[in-house]
C-alpha cells in the first residue's frame, strides 16, 4: 500500500487535489494536524470533486502521533528539496509513505534532522524554481511508484 501524509497542510485546495490523485492512485491519504482549514471547507470539497467522500484520509492529531505510526505502514521518504536521494533512482517498496511538508514551512526541521537518511527530492532543473506545488509533487511521485510497480 501506498501512503502520503501531508503534514499541517494550509490550502485546502491542495489536500482536495492531493486526495483526489491518492483515490485515482489507489493510496492512503494522512493528514498531521493542525490542518488550515476545516476538513469540510467548500474549497476543499470543491477541488476534491465527488471524489472526496471516497478519500476517508486518516487525520492524526500531531507530528509525534503520526511518526509512531510510520512502522505499521511502510518505508518512509521525507519529500524535500533538500533531499540527497532522488525519487527516480531510490528503490521504492511495495509499502512506501511519502511525507510531504506544508506550503510554507516544509517539512519540521526534527523530521528532517531525525530522518535526514530518508530525505528524498524530486529533480528541478532550474534553480530559479526553488519547489514545487505539493499537489503537484504528490501526483509525481504517486505515479512514478505505480509506474514501477506496472
Amino acid at each position: 500500500m501506498l501512503h502520503v501524509v501531508l503534514v499541517e497542510p494550509e490550502i485546502p485546495w491542495n489536500t482536495g487535489n492531493a486526495g483526489r490523485t491518492c483515490l485515482a492512485a489507489g493510496a492512503k491519504l494522512h493528514l498531521v494536524r493542525p490542518l488550515g482549514f476545516h476538513l469540510g471547507e467548500r474549497w476543499l470539497r470543491r477541488a476534491g470533486l465527488d471524489y472526496w467522500e471516497h478519500v476517508d484520509p486518516v487525520v492524526h492529531d500531531s507530528f509525534e502521533a503520526f511518526e509512531a505510526e510510520i512502522p505499521r505502514l511502510g518505508v518512509p521518504f521525507f519529500m524535500t528539496v533538500e533531499g540527497p536521494g532522488n525519487l527516480f533512482e531510490v528503490e521504492i517498496p511495495d509499502e512506501a509513505v511519502f511525507v510531504f511538508g506544508s506550503e510554507s514551512k516544509g517539512l519540521p526541521p526534527a523530521a528532517r534532522e531525525r530522518y535526514r537518511d530518508r530525505l528524498t527530492r524530486l529533480p528541478i532543473v532550474d534553480p530559479r524554481a526553488r519547489s514545487l506545488n505539493v499537489s503537484t509533487a504528490v501526483g509525481i511521485t504517486l505515479y512514478e511508484a505505480l509506474r514501477r510497480r506496472l
